[in-house]
């Protein structure tokens, strides 16, 4: 399928989205095509934008589409879970991601397809696109952005926006 504008396409300069070019951090293992999880790499492919979630005490929606991530909202990373790569609510047995964090990371996160939503374990789970933690940090795997950068992504993405990730 070919790239469209509406695509968020990864350069080795950043990622290129409706003809602008904007900075961003990637896994710390860098790309790869066996994404496994833990790895701290950041998966080639082209992935659907799958939903926006954002943190009500401290801004408002920034979409009309954006879902609260509320006290006790998890994202499962287990891949013994039936849960695995999928939201989840405290308490929960498995090993888990906390969505609601002191940091500043989640609060705005555009979660995608991979390996979503029949999750393959070991496959690597929680891929965001995200708030990054200082300018060209790297990431467990997902994509993260300045809060003005992610905000702007997404006040301008398309139902069908994708992330392409290039094979290394």
């Amino acid at each position: 399928m070919p790239r469209k504008r509406a695509d968020l396409v990864l350069t080795k300069q950043g990622v290129r989205f409706r003809n602008r070019l904007i900075p961003c951090s990637i896994g710390l293992g860098g790309i790869t095509a066996d994404k496994r999880e833990g790895d701290g790499a950041t998966p080639a492919g082209r992935h659907a934008i799958t939903g926006l979630y954002f943190r009500p005490d401290r801004m408002r929606p920034p979409a009309d589409w954006a879902v609260p991530i509320l006290p006790g909202d998890l994202w499962s990373d287990d891949g013994s879970d039936p849960a695995y790569n999928h939201l989840v609510r405290k308490p929960h047995g498995y090993s888990h991601e906390h969505l609601r964090r002191a940091d500043p990371l989640y609060d705005m996160v555009l979660t995608t397809g991979w390996n979503w939503p029949i999750a393959t374990p070991g496959r690597g789970s929680a891929i965001f696109l995200h708030v990054w933690r200082k300018p060209h940090h790297p990431t467990e795997g997902c994509v993260a952005f300045s809060k003005q950068n992610l905000l702007w992504i997404i006040t301008n993405l398309s139902a069908n926006s994708r992330l392409i990730v290039p094979a290394p």
